[in-house]
């Protein structure tokens, strides 16, 4: 079971699906202090000095708010990182070479002269049955 587990492990695509899984996580952590920390207090800047994090909506006579704000943060880390996947998955297209299949016409090996007669008479024999 171990030298499964090993021979699964070490597969190139496992470790590569690792090593991408930790790089995104630590990616995503960058987004969310870049929208946390820069974007979103200067768009509550440019909206006239609010902290969009304190956005929230309560309901007369509801002793509940729903903060908005953080979900505007969470979707704006959404568009960065997907923004962001998409650019790097372009860039990889244009980068991966294009396959080209080679077709190789292979022609038949021209017969042998005994052959080709042979094939020339059955063809006359078989012009003459259907004349008749």
């Amino acid at each position: 079971m171990w030298k499964e587990f090993k021979s699964f492990a070490l597969k190139g695509n496992v470790l590569d699906l690792a090593v991408a899984v930790i790089i995104g996580a630590a990616f995503g952590k960058i987004v969310t202090s870049l929208v946390n920390d820069i974007i979103m207090p200067l768009v509550g800047l440019i909206m006239g000095g609010i902290d969009l994090k304190d956005l929230t909506f309560s309901p007369e006579g509801i002793n509940v708010k729903v903060p908005f704000g953080l979900f505007l943060q969470s979707v704006v880390d959404f568009f960065i990182i997907s923004f962001s996947i998409f650019l790097v998955i372009k860039l990889a297209s244009r980068f991966k070479k294009k396959e080209t299949v080679k077709v190789e016409v292979v022609e038949p090996p021209t017969p042998a002269p005994e052959v080709a007669l042979l094939t020339e008479i059955r063809d006359l024999l078989k012009q003459q049955e259907r004349g008749l």
